[in-house]
C-alpha cells in the first residue's frame, strides 16, 4: 500500500537506496526480500511525498534525476542514523554483564574497534572486559578454546553445530596498482605482468585465500615479496615497487597511502570474503545479536561508505549483510 501523499518513512527510504543501488525494481526487490510491485509502489509514494521525480524508470539500469542524486546523499546519512539508533537502543540492557572477552580481527583496528570498544567500555563498566585482537584463525582457535566469548573475523569454512554466527559485512578482493601504471581501458592482466606482485602473507589465511584463487586462474605471477602488514603492502604499491591483490578493509585502515594507488577490481574471476561475528550458541542470550546490530552501523559509517565514496564501483559489491 502507497503511504499517503506527504509521508516519507524509511521503508520508502531503504527501498529507494535499493533501487538506486541496484539499477533495478526486480534486483532492489529480490535484496530486500519483497515483491517488485511493492518497490515499485514505495518509489512512487516516495516521489509524491518528495514532489519531485527521483528516477528514470525506463532507462536500463535505472538511473536517478538531478533530485534524485541530491536525495540519495540524504538517505544514506538518514539510514545510518537509523542504524545507529536502533543499536543504541538494543545495547540499553548490558549494564547486569559481568565479563565480556571478545575478539577483533586486526583489519578492524584503525575505526571500528576503537568505537566498539568506547560504546562497551560506557555500557558494562561494572564488568571484567577483555579485548584480544588479532588474525582470524588465531580468534577462531581462542574461541573453540573457550579463551574468548565472542570473535569479530572473516568466516573460515563451515560453521560448526555449536557457532552462534551473525554475518556482517561482504568485501571483494580488489587489485591496487602503482598510481598511473595501469590503464584500466586496455589489457590490465597483460599490464600487471611487467609488475612484480606484492604477495600478501601465505601464512595467514587472507594470504592463502589469494594464492589459491591465482592458482585456480592458473595465473603463474613473479612476486619478490611476501608481506603480512597491510600498510607495508601499499608503502610499496604507492612506491612504484609492484602491484598487490587486497579487501576494501585493508584500503581503509592504510589509507594513507591511497592517493598514490590505483583500484580497479580484479581483472579476473571475483573473489569475496565474508566477516562475521560468532559467539557459543545461547550462552549470551542477545548480546552478540546486539552487538552485532551495533557493528553494522559502525561498519556502515567507517568502511562501506568511505569506500563506496573513494571508489563508486564498490557499491554493490561491498554490502553489509
Amino acid at each position: 500500500m502507497v503511504d499517503s501523499p506527504g509521508r516519507i518513512t524509511l521503508w520508502g527510504i531503504e527501498v529507494f537506496v535499493a533501487t538506486a543501488e541496484e539499477g533495478a525494481i526486480s534486483a532492489a526487490a529480490r535484496r530486500l526480500g519483497t515483491s517488485p510491485s511493492t518497490v515499485s509502489q514505495q518509489l512512487t509514494g516516495l516521489e509524491t511525498a518528495l514532489g519531485t521525480t527521483l528516477m528514470v524508470r525506463n532507462a536500463r539500469p535505472m538511473s536517478l534525476t538531478p533530485a534524485g542524486e541530491v536525495f540519495r546523499r540524504r538517505a544514506s546519512a538518514i539510514l545510518n542514523e537509523a542504524a545507529l539508533a536502533r543499536a543504541e537502543l538494543a545495547m540499553s540492557d548490558l549494564s547486569s554483564l559481568t565479563r565480556l572477552r571478545l575478539g577483533m580481527i586486526e583489519d578492524l583496528e584503525a575505526d571500528v574497534t576503537p568505537a566498539l570498544i568506547t560504546r562497551l567500555a560506557n555500557d558494562i563498566s561494572g564488568s571484567q572486559f577483555l579485548l584480544e585482537t588479532g588474525p582470524s584463525h588465531a580468534l577462531y582457535g581462542q574461541l573453540d578454546d573457550r579463551a574468548l566469548d565472542m570473535v569479530v573475523a572473516a568466516e573460515m569454512g563451515a560453521e560448526a553445530d555449536w557457532m552462534e554466527v551473525h554475518p556482517l559485512l561482504t568485501e571483494p578482493f580488489v587489485l591496487a596498482v602503482p598510481k598511473g601504471r595501469v590503464d584500466p581501458d586496455a589489457d590490465v592482466l597483460a599490464q600487471l605482468r611487467d609488475l612484480p606482485l606484492i604477495q600478501y602473507s601465505a601464512r595467514l589465511a587472507m594470504g592463502r585465500m589469494i594464492a589459491a584463487h591465482l592458482v585456480r586462474q592458473n595465473l603463474k605471477l613473479s612476486h619478490r615479496f611476501e608481506i603480512d602488514s597491510y600498510h607495508s603492502v601499499l608503502a610499496l604499491v604507492a612506491g612504484q615497487v609492484g602491484w598487490s591483490i587486497l579487501t576494501p578493509l585493508a584500503l581503509m585502515r592504510a589509507r594513507r597511502w591511497l592517493d598514490r594507488v590505483d583500484v580497479f577490481p580484479l581483472p579476473f574471476e571475483p573473489l569475496t570474503r565474508n566477516i562475521s561475528l560468532t559467539a557459543r550458541q545461547g550462552l549470551l542470550g542477545d548480546l552478540p545479536a546486539q552487538i552485532a546490530v551495533h557493528l553494522k552501523g559502525l561498519l556502515s559509517q567507517h568502511v562501506v561508505t568511505p569506500a563506496q565514496s573513494d571508489f563508486p564501483w564498490l557499491k554493490g559489491a561491498l554490502t553489509l549483510r
